[in-house]
């Protein structure tokens, strides 16, 4: 049970004391602006789809 609430902590703090700031907070934007590339064109391609499947 310990266990589960310790490793992202570990992972966090790991992170903190290795990485600079600004390579952090570049990582987590990188990370965001892939997801939400990713999600787009999934919700485009669900719309594209969905229209074929109508007309």
């Amino acid at each position: 049970m310990m266990t589960k609430r310790f490793f992202p902590l570990a992972i966090i703090v790991f992170l903190t004391t290795t990485l600079t700031s600004c390579k952090l907070i570049e990582g987590i934007f990188k990370a965001g602006v892939m997801t939400g590339v990713i999600v787009v064109v999934l919700v485009l391609a669900l719309i594209i789809w969905l229209i074929s499947r109508i007309f």
